[in-house]
């Protein structure tokens, strides 16, 4: 009796197939103002794919990509969900969508092995974002792995009309070699059980969002960013450097807060955050558990184009000197980690982004009257092609004062570079010296020790 009623019921919908999209896209709102069936097609596919810059990992996938396929249904929808899981696969999986109200959200219907497909059907019975995952066991490694996205069941009555929506998912990964080691890596189960990843990023890669493919917008804007979670053990605290949420949709649901400047993200959870865009310049989308982001990989930026609003921020109008009260001032000699070098060779441009590219930026153009430029630089060629010592002093030892860079003068404080071995010394200076127009002589790791052991105080790191 109830299959023939669904059925009479199902029959009377008109039928439409979901639009799904790629990070960070999102499919444009749905105008209708009345349910639908829906038929959404969604395939796993196990691929190989960028992690970093020279780092491969084998993530699995729901659409080819990390987060999947950003899906966006209306509340009152009648969804035929069809999973699909590639014949070259190694795995079965499924899905659990938290928007399915039903047993496992899906997965107990759709445990599917490489080859086959499956299917069910549900009703989308409450509006709000949520996230969706693999839970075939163990479902810690699938989700681990890349296995996530975010379902949107938009309300009958849909949210305000923005300029632009974006789709961000952080997730933590767990290789066996730390941030930044060339190469295909493994998933490491014991530091995923120990909560300890080698990556937090967003959108499935530490350059997800950056350069090329930073986020776009435009002054006068308005933005809506579909942010997801997908763990699977670390919680997020999202935040856009430079800007404030003008509302906040806090864990995906219809309440909202106003004027928010960070707003935690659980594992395996949501926010919708809204702001306009002022002024224009770089915004910088971090998880304010700051080391992840400078670290580790969870930096993604926002390019906005326009007429400045000076009114707003004027930039920096004053540069004096100054020199505070000695007489409370301390110094300290820092001094380099002594961290072993991990297991194959270190990567110069990974120690490049993590150690210096925070104040002369990613292509070593420096900020004006701030951090002076590496690119083209003729106090770097005047060091590297002859005061090579004085320049690892300088990484090592930090260095403050006046210098004069390409004819501008800069005034600041560098501070010292921990953690670098001589191997790691010998590449970061050798990416430094010659990239960006830069042209010097490659730093060997017996040229570093012996420039290095030639320093009254500094003690060489890696057991040197």
């Amino acid at each position: 009796m109830h299959v023939i009623v669904l059925a009479a019921l199902l029959g009377a919908l008109p039928e439409e197939k979901a639009v799904l999209t790629d990070p960070p896209n999102v499919p444009p709102p749905i105008t209708r103002t009345t349910p639908a069936k829906v038929l959404i097609e969604l395939e796993v596919v196990e691929k190989v794919m960028q992690l970093a810059d020279g780092v491969d990992y084998t993530f699995w996938t729901f659409g080819g990509s990390v987060p999947g396929k950003f899906i966006r249904i209306r509340e009152g929808d009648t969804v035929e969900f069809w999973l699909a899981n590639h014949q070259n696969n190694k795995l079965p999986h499924n899905i659990d969508l938290h928007a399915v109200t039903g047993p496992g959200g899906g997965a107990a219907s759709t445990f599917t092995a490489p080859g086959h497909k499956s299917r069910f059907t549900f009703m989308a019975l409450n509006p709000g974002l949520y996230i969706y995952h693999c839970a075939t066991a163990p479902v810690g490694m699938h989700v681990a792995n890349g296995m996530y996205g975010l379902i949107y069941v938009q309300p009958k009555k849909p949210l305000p009309k923005v300029d632009r929506e974006y789709y961000v998912v952080q997730g933590d990964f767990y290789t066996d070699a730390d941030f930044g080691q060339k190469g295909l890596q493994p998933f490491s189960m014991k530091r995923a059980i120990d909560e300890r990843p080698s990556y937090v990023v967003f959108n499935g890669s530490a350059l997800s969002l950056v350069g090329e493919r930073a986020l776009k917008g435009k002054v006068g804007e308005t933005v809506r960013i579909f942010v997801g979670n997908g763990g699977p053990n670390l919680v997020s605290s999202f935040h856009v450097i430079g800007e404030i949420f003008d509302r906040v949709y806090f864990e995906g649901g219809t309440k909202t807060q106003e004027h928010v400047q960070t707003t935690l993200v659980p594992a395996g959870g949501s926010a919708i955050v809204e702001f306009k865009l002022d002024t224009d310049g770089t915004y910088i989308l971090v998880d304010h558990s700051i080391f992840r982001t400078f670290n580790k990989g969870s930096l993604g930026m926002m390019k906005v184009e326009g007429p400045g609003r000076k009114d707003i921020y004027s930039g920096k109008e004053v540069d004096e000197v100054y020199l505070g009260d000695e007489s409370v001032a301390t110094s300290v000699k820092a001094t380099p980690s002594a961290a072993a070098t991990p297991a194959g060779k270190p990567d110069g441009k990974a120690l490049y982004l993590t150690s210096c590219a925070m104040c002369h930026q990613a292509e070593g153009q420096g900020v004006p009257g701030a951090f002076p430029p590496l690119a083209k630089s003729d106090y770097l060629a005047n060091l590297a092609n002859g005061k090579r010592g004085e320049l690892v002093e300088i990484v090592l030892r930090g260095k403050t004062g006046k210098i004069t860079v390409n004819g501008q003068e800069y005034n600041g404080v560098m501070t010292a570079v921990a953690g670098l071995d001589d191997e790691k010394l010998a590449t970061l200076l050798t990416y430094v010296t010659s990239t960006w127009g830069n042209k010097a002589p490659a730093f060997t790791t017996d040229e570093v020790k012996k420039l290095r052991e030639a320093l009254p105080e500094v003690k060489p790191a890696g057991g040197h």
